[in-house]
Parts: structure tokens; sequence; C-alpha cells
């Protein structure tokens, strides 16, 4: 892996590094081969930090909580501060220091493993760009200390593989949260997503066209479109559609209403044509859904055969 810094830890701070002789256990076991730590830590005020790598061996996450700091990636610099999160993927030469009168507190890991690039890409919203503005999470944060609390533990293998789905769990929570961040940014700059899924909720029981959406926040129909998918990677009817088949699903767990009424408090006239769409969605009929209640129907197991 790619050397930590040698910056001196205080007792507030944590660095650990995994033994070689974890790493290639984790790295040959089938239940983490695909990614798995190779060390994390916390830094706190971390006052003359800096680490300059023209080897990049590993993948690299830092998420900044306090202070600041700057990074230096292929001539570029970027003004680090609280809540960005900075993505330096395997083989990018780069630098990075803390900044002297606002030094940084920061979680971090260094990662590698056989679909750790796909990890990398899922987080990354552009490939040239390596800082995000995530914004404070504190379930993030409770996630890289239960990453971190690994260390206190003895050399036991098992440890270590609940350590690398720990890290798992990190980088999908970061996907998960990119949109939000996205939204707010948005938000700022005059698009609400949040006004727009207001408006969706509101309107469940009805149908919602394109036009009255984009109204909502003073936009033509086409770059309401273009906006929305930037945010939420899927269209705007089709998360509304969403929103509907989730509706209807808790009715049928709910209330003894049948499939027609359900469909008529959900602006389909067609009970058919409601059948369809959630059968689309969820895979099975609004009917079968039902059953599975009551274990008269089960969904099958895709191998033939039905899952009891």
């Amino acid at each position: 892996m790619s050397t930590p810094s040698n910056w001196p830890l205080d007792t507030a701070s944590i660095r650990f590094v995994l033994p070689h002789k974890i790493i290639r256990m984790l790295s040959d076991h089938p239940l983490t081969s695909q990614l798995y730590p190779l060390g994390a830590g916390y830094y706190q005020e971390a006052a003359g930090h800096r680490m300059q790598r023209q080897e990049h061996d590993d993948n690299l996450v830092i998420y900044c909580l306090e202070g600041a700091g700057k990074l230096t990636v292929n001539g570029r610099t970027w003004r680090i501060k609280s809540g960005d999160l900075i993505i330096l993927p395997r083989g990018q030469a780069h630098q990075y220091a803390s900044d002297q009168q606002q030094p940084w507190s920061i979680y971090w890991s260094h990662f590698s493993g056989s679909e750790s690039g796909q990890f990398i890409r899922l987080i990354s919203e552009k490939r040239n760009r390596p800082v995000v503005h995530l914004g404070i999470h504190s379930k993030l944060i409770s996630d890289f200390q239960a990453l971190l609390d690994a260390r206190q533990t003895q050399y036991h293998l098992n440890t270590y593989l609940h350590a690398a789905n720990q890290l798992r769990q990190i980088l999908t929570h970061i996907a998960v949260l990119l949109p939000l961040s996205r939204g707010q940014i948005h938000a700022a700059e005059g698009f609400d997503l949040e006004k727009v899924h207001s408006l969706m909720q509101a309107r469940l029981h009805e149908q919602l066209d394109l036009d009255t959406l984009a109204a909502s926040v003073n936009l033509s129909k086409y770059h309401f479109i273009k906006k929305y998918k930037e945010l939420t990677d899927t269209t705007p009817i089709s998360h509304f559609i969403h929103l509907k088949i989730e509706r209807a699903c808790q009715l049928l767990d709910s209330s003894h209403r049948n499939v027609t009424e359900i469909a008529l408090q959900l602006g389909y006239e067609d009970a058919y044509y409601f059948s369809r769409v959630f059968k689309k969605v969820m895979g099975i009929s609004p009917s079968q859904y039902r059953k599975l209640q009551t274990g008269a129907w089960a969904y099958p197991d895709f191998t033939g055969n039905n899952a009891r």
C-alpha cells in the first residue's frame, strides 16, 4: 500500500495499518477480495500534516470534518473545507496539506481489491474532479468510527471481514449522499429538488405532467428534465411513478381496498393499466403482492422454485 504520512499523532488521533498477513488473507477471501481496507485513521486538528505521492499504488478516500486544507492533482489545486470528500484512485499522483491557520480534522482510509475501481467510479461524480462536497453527516462519521474500532480487537480474521464490509458500507453510503449534496447545490442555484418532490407527494392521487413540474421551479420542460436527471440519475416521471407504486404497496399492506379502488386513489382510471405499471416496477402483480402478506404466494427464487 501507499505509505501513510508520518505526521506525529496526538492522543486524540488514530492511525491503523493492517498487518501484511491480514491483507493477504483479505485479498484471497471470497467475501472480501473485491474490496478491503489497507489502513484507516482519524487526525484531529492535524497542524503540519502534509503528503506528496508520485507513486500511488492503492485507493484513498479522505473526509474533512473541520478546518481546511488544499489538494493538488495534475497541476490543479483545490481548497478543501469542512464537508469535502477527497477521492484519489490508484495511480493518481497527488499532494495535500492541512491549512496552517485552520488545520483540518479528517477521517481517511486506504483500500484495495479487485473491484475497488468500481467503487471509486461509484463515488466519483467526475473523473477529473477528485473533490466532492458532501456536507457533514453524523451517520457517515459513525461509519468511519466503526471501521476504526477494528484496531481494538485481536488479529482475528472475522474482525477484518467485518471491517472490509464496513468499508463497503461507507463507500455505498457516500454514493447515497451524493444526490442529496447535488440537490443542496442546485437549490442554492435556484433549482429546488425538494420542492419538486413535495409537489409529487401532494399529487399522488392524480396525474402530473412535465409542464406542471417544470413550472414549479420556473424552468422550461427541456431544462427541467436535464437538471432533474443530473441530480437523480432518473427522469421525473419515472420517480413519480415509483412514488405512486410505493404508496400502492402501503395501501395493499394496510387496507382492505381492492385493486380497482387503489388504482383510482392513485389517479389510474384503468385498473388493468395500473396493474401493468405495478408489475413493471415490482416484478409481481398487485394481487400477488397482497398474497405475500398471507403466505398464499411467495416470490420465485429465479431458479424455477418458489421461495418459502
